[in-house]
């Protein structure tokens, strides 16, 4: 069963951020080297392969954390109410 903001039991599992996080280095590992290796890429290039391979990790990464942390703040909020 996929997680949810709506638990429709009292118990919800809190999204583990760090979890999150090698999910979304993941994510942007497959982003960034189908972005340099895929075949719609451009002829030019703008960043070194390494770098730009590094920030789309680091980005993602990030990115999923903090929507990891947001959940569950809400989650919290939203038992706090009830």
């Amino acid at each position: 069963m996929l997680p949810s903001l709506f638990a429709s039991e009292g118990n919800s599992q809190r999204w583990s951020p760090p979890r999150a996080a090698g999910y979304g280095a993941g994510v942007g590992l497959l982003a960034a080297l189908i972005k340099i290796f895929g075949p719609f890429r451009s002829g030019e290039v703008a960043l070194a392969p390494a770098l730009e391979i590094g920030l789309a990790v680091i980005a993602f990464a990030l990115l999923c954390a903090g929507a990891a942390l947001l959940r569950n703040r809400l989650a919290r909020r939203l038992q706090d109410l009830s």
